[in-house]
């Protein structure tokens, strides 16, 4: 495999369902963007709602998807930017308060730094460990809503955090799987949060937008508010349910209920009648108005606990930016419609806005994460750190170099 000369970014995403892997490099014409040159997908089958249970399995499945996005782009893939997933990711508020000890009591970055710190002291179970810093504001002897406080004069410097965590076994066997592929993480984050980089544009992330990112086993929900991240999580419920209902709603095997799923199902009000599939050259008929009631019951759960989770945190029916929706299930006809009236936001299903070249080749929405996550490998590690790159370093070292350094 010949090596690419230009710095290239990769995002794997390790899904319930299927692993997908997106390569890019800086767009010639805006440094901004991302421009894709490859991508690669395969089945997964080692996971049960985001966490991985057989690693050997989504060994298997990565080295698929990052072999085919290989050959695609022409290169070797050494590292990535990789999500995490699961309901047993969790966001924490957090604050933290340093004094200033500079004798002009000028705010430096490494003040802020340490404010950044002090708010990560947390107490917590053994089990768990924190992934992501995301600072929402600061304070400057009582001064609220700073942004940036560095060159501000002042004695009390306070910052207001929201603080990612996960469950270390989930994080040992996603650094299995990396060490298995030997696979350098440049970053890892959860999938939401990587969707908001790939779909929303500055506007929505200071107006305040939910990004739903829908997927087989999880639903990953990121609020973004004056553009900082405000909320992360991560319900157990995925389209998987979808399939299971229409298997046993249907009284049809699990197979044919995922292609009811993919070609009939629907939330649109002009419901069809009949539904009908080819599986192995045999046609199943079914009843239209039973798929789209079983449609509509799952659905609305769904948004039930998205509600739920918006109520929690003060924000429901306050999100001007509305709801963008992403993964696989936005695909479903009439879904944008449904959780607006659900949710009482606007509502659409996002699109890649920061990403060029083989975009088409993505398939829509099924590769927003993956996208997602090379754009936040983009910016979060300079250009010409993978050349110095050793070749074998402790994940948890690395890491813990790179984990505060994306800023929304």
């Amino acid at each position: 495999m010949r090596e690419q000369q230009t710095p290239h970014f990769v995002g794997l995403d390790i899904g319930t369902s299927a692993v997908r892997c997106v390569v890019g490099v800086l767009d010639a014409n805006d440094p901004t963007k991302i421009s894709i040159i490859g991508c690669g997908k395969a089945t997964n089958s080692g996971m049960r709602r985001g966490v991985i249970v057989h690693v050997d399995e989504v060994v298997e499945a990565a080295s698929k998807a990052i072999e085919s996005a290989e050959r695609m782009a022409g290169v070797s893939i050494h590292h990535a930017c990789v999500n995490i997933n699961g309901s047993h990711v969790l966001g924490i508020n957090s604050t933290g308060v340093v004094a200033i000890s500079s004798a002009n009591r000028e705010i430096s970055h490494d003040d802020r730094l340490r404010a950044e710190e002090a708010a990560a002291i947390l107490q917590m179970p053994p089990n768990r460990k924190i992934i992501q810093i995301f600072p929402q504001n600061y304070s400057v002897d009582g001064q609220d809503n700073i942004k940036d406080p560095v060159g501000m004069q002042g004695v009390r410097l306070e910052v207001d955090t929201h603080i990612i965590t996960v469950a270390t076994p989930a994080m040992r066997a996603l650094e299995t799987v990396c060490e298995k592929l030997h696979l350098m993480p440049s970053n890892i984050t959860v999938s939401a949060l990587a969707a908001v980089e790939a779909v929303l544009d500055r506007s929505q992330k200071e107006a305040g937008t939910l990004v739903l990112d829908i997927g087989s086993g999880t639903t990953n929900m990121a609020i973004i508010e004056d553009g900082e991240i405000q909320y992360v999580g991560i319900l157990p419920i995925g389209s998987n349910l979808l399939t299971n209902d229409l298997a046993i709603g249907l009284k049809t095997d699990l197979e044919i209920a995922e292609l009811v799923k993919v070609k009939q199902a629907s939330l649109e009000l002009n419901k069809t009648r009949y539904s009908k599939i080819t599986h192995e050259g045999k046609i199943h008929n079914f009843d239209g108005e039973d798929v789209t009631m079983i449609t509509e019951a799952r659905l609305d759960e769904l948004f039930e606990y998205v509600e739920k989770e918006l109520k929690k945190i003060q924000k429901s029916q306050k999100l001007p930016g509305g709801v963008v929706i992403v993964g696989g299930m936005s695909n479903l006809p009439g879904i944008a419609e449904f959780a607006k009236e659900k949710l009482q936001l606007p509502a659409r299903t996002g699109s890649l806005q920061h990403a060029t070249g083989m975009v088409d080749a993505l398939k829509g929405a099924e590769y927003v994460t993956a996208t997602g996550l090379a754009i936040v490998d983009m910016l979060t590690i300079p250009q010409n750190t993978y050349s110095a790159m050793p070749a074998k370093k402790s994940i948890h070292t690395f890491f813990t170099k790179f984990k505060n350094k994306i800023h929304y």
